[in-house]
C-alpha cells in the first residue's frame, strides 16, 4: 500500500459551492455576495453536525483568496487553494474553540490580526464550535469582531447558536444550515458507491440515510464502515442493522404480531432471543416505539413517497405494515407508545433492566384490556347527557325494581306541591313505546300535613341527616324533640311540640348544625329549612341513630353519648319547670299584687 487511505467523508468533501448538497439558499446568498463583491467582515454559520458548515467556510475562503478570484469556481491549484485544501494555516487559520476557549487564546488571535496576508487577499479566521468560548473570550473578541482590519474576515461555526452571546450574533451575518433530506443523501451515496465500486442495495442506502439523521458526514462514515462487507456479496439492510445493533423489521413485525394475538409466551421468547444477541432493553423498547410511530404514519398517510421518506419502511414491507396497522386504532397506537415511553424511563432508572423489559412486553401483550380513551370519552358524554337532562340518578337496568341506594332521589318542590319522596317510582321502559321514551309511573297525589305520620322514606332521610350532625348535644336535641314533616330537594319541614324548642332551633348553633348537616348530606348549598310548631307531635317513639363502632384505643363513646343525653334531658326538664313557674306567677290577680305592695310599704302608696 503506497498511499494512505483517505476516509470517504474527507475524500468527497465539497470543494465548490456547486458540490454542496441540500443548502441551496445559502449557496445562492454567498454566491451573490461574491459576485457583487459585497463581502461581510463576519459570518455565523449555524446548523446540525455534518450539514456543510466547515466546508462552506473553506469554499468561501478559497473563492476569496484564489489567484483567479474572487470567483465562484476556485482553481484548486494555486498556493492559496492548496493551503486551504491541506489545512495549512497561512492565510486561513482554523481554530477549534473547544480547546482554545480562554481569553488568553483570544488575545493571541487578536495580536496576529495586524499582520497582512501572505498568499491571498484576506486573512480569514474560521472558529469552529464557537459556542464553547468563555464569556471573557467573547467579550475580548467583541470590539475587533465589530471593526476588524480591512483584510480580515471572521467565519464562526456552531451547532448551538443559542449559547452564543447576542452581542456576537448582532455583529455577524447569520446563515442557518438545515438537515439534508433522505433523498439527497441517497443520491450522493449512490454516486459514491459507483465511484468506489461498493456493492450495496437500495434498501441499505435508505437505511444509512435514515440513520444519519440528516448529516452527510455521518452517512459517508457509515458507508465507509460497511464498504468492506461488499467484496463478495451485496450489502443488505440486515447488514446495516447488524453494524448498528438495530433490530430488523421482520423481528419487530413478528413481535407486534404476537401483541395482536395476545400470545404472551411467544412474545417473551422473541424478546429473550433479541436480548441474547446483545441488544439492550432500552434499545429494544426504543425500537418498538419507532416501529409503532411508523405504524401510525402508515395508517394515517396515503402518499407512499411521503411514507417512505418519513419511515424506515420500504416498498417490500409497505403492504404488510398497512395490513397490520388495521388491527389498531389511532388511540390504541398512541396509548401503546405512551406505555412504551413509560417503561423506557423505568428501565433507564432501574438496576434490573430485563425484569422491566419483561413487564413491558407482558403489559403490551394485553393492551386490549387497557382502558381505552374512546370508551372513557363515551362514558363521560353519557354522564354529561344525564346531568343536562336532569336524570342524574337513573339506572340503566332492564329490571324496573332495582334502585340505586348510594344517593337519595329528590323531586322539585314548590309552594303548591307537597308530594313526598315515597310517591316517586322507578323509570319503566314499555315495549309498546316505539320511540323508546321513558315513562314515569306516578301514584296518586297525597297530601301530608304536620300532624300526619311521615313516610318511611322521610324517616330514613331524617336519620341520615341526623347522622351528619357532628355535635352530639345538637344531634340529641333534634332526635328527641323534633319530628320530620317533609324532606325534599327544595324544602325541608321540621316540627316541634313546644314554642321554646322552636325558638332554640331557629337561632344559634342548633340552627347552623342542622343547616350544615342538610348541606353535607343532600349536597345543597343553601337549604330551605322551615321550623314549625305542632302540639300534637308524638315523641314517645325516639329516633334510633346508628353509632359508629368505637376504636380500641379511644374511650367508650357510647357511655359518653348516653351521659350527654341524660344531662340534656335534665336540662329540658328544668326549662319546663321554669316555664310552668312563670305561668303560675302570671296567673296571680291584681288584688293579690296590691296587697303585697301595701304590706311591703306599710300601707303607703307611692305615686
Amino acid at each position: 500500500m503506497d498511499t494512505k487511505y483517505i476516509p470517504l467523508y474527507r475524500k468527497y468533501r465539497p470543494q465548490t459551492f456547486h458540490d454542496l448538497i441540500g443548502q441551496e439558499n445559502i449557496v445562492h446568498a454567498l454566491s451573490n455576495a461574491i459576485s457583487l463583491n459585497r463581502i461581510s467582515h463576519a459570518y455565523l454559520l449555524c446548523g446540525p453536525r455534518g450539514t456543510g458548515k466547515t466546508s462552506s467556510a473553506r469554499i468561501l475562503a478559497k473563492s476569496l483568496n484564489c489567484k483567479e478570484g474572487p470567483t465562484l469556481t476556485p482553481c484548486g491549484k494555486c498556493p492559496a487553494c492548496l493551503d486551504i485544501m491541506n489545512s495549512i494555516p497561512v492565510d486561513v487559520i482554523e481554530i477549534d474553540a473547544a480547546s482554545n476557549r480562554s481569553v488568553e487564546d483570544t488575545q493571541a488571535i487578536l495580536e496576529k490580526i495586524q499582520y497582512v496576508p501572505v498568499n491571498g487577499r484576506y486573512k480569514i479566521y474560521v472558529i469552529d464550535e464557537v459556542h464553547m468560548l468563555s464569556n471573557h473570550a467573547f467579550n475580548a473578541l467583541l470590539k475587533t469582531l465589530e471593526e476588524p482590519p480591512e483584510n480580515v474576515i471572521f467565519i464562526l461555526a456552531t451547532t448551538e447558536p443559542h449559547k452564543v452571546l447576542d452581542t456576537i450574533i448582532s455583529r455577524c451575518q447569520r446563515f442557518d444550515f438545515r438537515r439534508i433530506t433522505t433523498n439527497d443523501i441517497v443520491k450522493c451515496l449512490e454516486y459514491i458507491s459507483q465511484q468506489e465500486n461498493i456493492n450495496i442495495s437500495q434498501d441499505a442506502l435508505f437505511a444509512i440515510a435514515k440513520n444519519s439523521q440528516g448529516g452527510m458526514r455521518d452517512a459517508l462514515a457509515l458507508l465507509d464502515q460497511i464498504s468492506v462487507l461488499g467484496v463478495n456479496k451485496q450489502i443488505t439492510m440486515n447488514d446495516i442493522n447488524e453494524i448498528l445493533g438495530k433490530i430488523s423489521y421482520d423481528t419487530l413485525f413478528e413481535i407486534v404480531k404476537r401483541f395482536i394475538s395476545a400470545d404472551c409466551s411467544e412474545s417473551i421468547s422473541l424478546i429473550n432471543n433479541i436480548y441474547a444477541k446483545g441488544n439492550e432493553p432500552v434499545q429494544i423498547v426504543s425500537e418498538l416505539i419507532q416501529y409503532f410511530r411508523d405504524l401510525m404514519i402508515v395508517k394515517n398517510c396515503t402518499d407512499k413517497e411521503l411514507i417512505y421518506s418519513l419511515t424506515q419502511i420500504n416498498e417490500i414491507n409497505f403492504e404488510r405494515t398497512k395490513e397490520q396497522s388495521k388491527s389498531f386504532t389511532i388511540s390504541e397506537i398512541i396509548q401503546i407508545i405512551d406505555r412504551l415511553s413509560y417503561y423506557c424511563t423505568q428501565i433507564k432508572d432501574t438496576t434490573n433492566k430485563y425484569l422491566w423489559l419483561e413487564l413491558c412486553i407482558i403489559d403490551l401483550t394485553n393492551y386490549k384490556n387497557l382502558p381505552s380513551a374512546e370508551n372513557l370519552l363515551r362514558r363521560i358524554e353519557e354522564i354529561e347527557n344525564k346531568i343536562s337532562s336532569g336524570n342524574t340518578f337513573s339506572v340503566q337496568n332492564k329490571s324496573t325494581d332495582i334502585k340505586p341506594v348510594s344517593q337519595p332521589e329528590f323531586i322539585n318542590c314548590n309552594k303548591n306541591s307537597e308530594i313526598s319522596i315515597a310517591e316517586i317510582k322507578p323509570v319503566v321502559k314499555t315495549e309498546e313505546n316505539k320511540n323508546d321514551k321513558e315513562i314515569t309511573v306516578k301514584s296518586e297525589e297525597k297530601k301530608e300535613t304536620a300532624d300526619q305520620k311521615p313516610s318511611s322514606d322521610v324517616h330514613s332521610l331524617w336519620v341520615s341527616i341526623l347522622q351528619s350532625i357532628e355535635s352530639t348535644p345538637n344531634r340529641a336535641f333534634y332526635s328527641n324533640l323534633a319530628k320530620p314533616v317533609e324532606i325534599c330537594e327544595d324544602k325541608i319541614v321540621i316540627a316541634f311540640s313546644k314554642e321554646m324548642f322552636v325558638k332554640q332551633a331557629k337561632e344559634g348553633s342548633k340552627k347552623q348544625a342542622l343547616i350544615d348537616a342538610v348541606s353535607k348530606y343532600m349536597n345543597i348549598k343553601e337549604p330551605n329549612i322551615s321550623i314549625v310548631l305542632n302540639n300534637n307531635i308524638d315523641l314517645t317513639k325516639k329516633v334510633n341513630i346508628p353509632q359508629p363502632v368505637p376504636k380500641k384505643e379511644e374511650k367508650d363513646e357510647e357511655s359518653i353519648v348516653k351521659k350527654e343525653e341524660e344531662e340534656y334531658h335534665k336540662y329540658v326538664a328544668e326549662k319546663e319547670a321554669d316555664e310552668k313557674k312563670e305561668e303560675e306567677i302570671s296567673s296571680v290577680d291584681s288584688s293579690s299584687q296590691a296587697a303585697m305592695v301595701k304590706e311591703l310599704f306599710d300601707g303607703k302608696f307611692i305615686d
